[in-house]
């Protein structure tokens, strides 16, 4: 049972020959694996699905509502945003957009009176800013390209536009889906497959007493590869124990290695007095990390304490700080997986939902994310760039401090899969403490000092 409370959060109810076998199945299924594959074990079905709605024909094309729903559990598009391309199967032009631009219009020079909003064979389309007047806008746009994860805001969880197409055909005969979709959120990352044409979308109408229908529907499914985003990891875990006075850092060079020699800028010091002007120095990439130096230098450490152990009870307090200078997370979230989070009894200042990628079986992944106006905003880093709660949890029949059975076996920040420190080195128990008895060395020199001091009374 989770006990609720203000900032406190309720938990969601809810041999030989073998090795010789593997190895030959991995150098024989190894070169049809690519990197482009995409698949996470604790979000196996998240994806982003791209759906073209035509609405209307036009005298040489179509309209249609493109959506892009995020169906991934706790990876969320962040700004600048996302950014989506294609390329035309015929001559297409845009004739107009609805919530969201093209970057580029291209030669457009063939035509005269009416020009095109773009002409180029392969456009890419960004979202429009908040603020945008409301005769450029429609439902679910205008949001800087930001897409909320599908837990944290299912409402937020996409993003709309309206597109005007000329010279495409205008009957379900002639049009031609586009092709080779790309869609970086806001760098690489996500492979899109190719558009397939599906059951037409029903729209119900406002007063919910008439249902319409899309003239032709497909749908586009991209996926997220961590390997693909990011050349280097984005996040690591730290560890410590009450039980053990060794703080288990990060791994050195985790995320990069301090490099400032030949390549200047690589990262501040906190207490450097050109700090103000490497952030301001941005040059074209606003977006560009720019992270403290430390032994790690990620942008995002993770700390896991187990901080105190009861008689039916122990308590973890999660750290997450930032070391980016010039990003703000906004919407953050963190995953972690523990055996224990079955038995989580209450958590502070986090909001929880527990996801069962095996099974409702086995509950042993946590979601959590900042509380609304209260830390649900990561802060650049300095003296407020942390957020942190504490979990409670119930010890069951598998409790033990052993082995480091109380630390997290997986954590990932904001979707991507952060690096844990060696085995070898996390915090273990110390002889005997579990049982809190006297250890057998000063037990020794007790009994060696009494018969020392008897001895020397005769």
């Amino acid at each position: 049972m989770v006990f609720s409370h203000s900032f406190f959060t309720s938990r969601s109810t809810m041999g030989y020959s073998s090795s010789v076998t593997a190895v030959v199945a991995v150098l024989l299924f190894g070169s049809s694996f690519t990197s482009t594959d995409a698949y996470d074990a604790l979000d196996p079905n998240g994806n982003i699905t791209i759906k073209w709605d035509v609405i209307q024909w036009a005298p040489d094309g179509y309209v249609a509502v493109v959506t892009m729903y995020n169906f991934q559990q706790y990876r969320h598009i962040q700004a600048p945003g996302w950014t989506l391309g294609w390329t035309w199967a015929k001559s297409e032009v845009i004739w107009s957009m609805v919530g969201a631009q093209a970057t580029e219009q291209g030669d457009c020079s063939k035509f005269k009176g009416n020009i095109p909003h773009c002409c180029k064979k392969d456009p890419t389309v960004v979202d429009l800013l908040p603020g945008t007047p409301y005769n450029q806008q429609i439902a679910n746009c205008c949001k800087g390209g930001v897409i909320n994860s599908w837990v944290q805001d299912p409402a937020g969880a996409l993003s709309s536009f309206q597109i005007s197409v000329g010279k495409s055909g205008s009957t379900n005969r002639t049009v031609r889906v586009p092709k080779n979709f790309t869609l970086k959120a806001p760098g690489p990352g996500y492979t899109c497959g190719p558009a397939k044409v599906v059951k037409s979308s029903r729209f119900l109408t406002g007063d919910g007493r008439r249902t319409t229908q899309a003239l032709m529907t497909w749908n586009v499914t991209c996926t997220y590869s961590q390997f693909l985003s990011q050349k280097t990891p984005t996040c690591c875990v730290s560890l410590s124990a009450f039980y053990n006075e060794t703080i288990v850092p990060c791994p050195t060079c985790t995320c990069g290695c301090q490099n400032n020699i030949t390549q200047p800028g690589s990262c501040v010091e906190g207490d450097s007095p050109y700090l103000q002007q490497a952030i301001t120095n941005t040059g074209k990439n606003n977006y560009a990390p720019l992270v403290q130096c430390t032994n790690h230098m990620c942008p995002v450490r993770i700390h896991w304490h187990v901080k105190l152990n009861y008689k039916e009870y122990w308590r973890v307090k999660i750290t997450i700080t930032n070391f980016n200078y010039r990003m703000n997370y906004t919407q953050w979230n963190l995953v972690v997986q523990h055996p224990n989070f079955d038995n989580l009894t209450q958590i502070f200042s986090f909001n929880y939902k527990s996801l069962t990628p095996y099974g409702p079986a086995i509950n042993d992944t946590a979601m959590l994310w900042g509380v609304k106006f209260y830390n649900d905003l990561l802060m650049e880093a300095g003296p407020f760039g942390n957020v942190q709660s504490e979990l409670l949890f119930k010890k069951d029949a598998s409790f033990t401090f052993k082995q480091g059975w109380g630390l997290p076996r997986r954590v990932y920040f904001n979707g991507d899969n952060c690096v844990m420190p060696p085995p070898d080195s996390y915090p273990w128990l110390p002889n005997s403490s579990p049982h809190l008895k006297m250890t057998k060395l000063p037990l020794a020199m007790f009994c060696l000092t009494t018969i020392a001091l008897l001895l020397s009374l005769f």
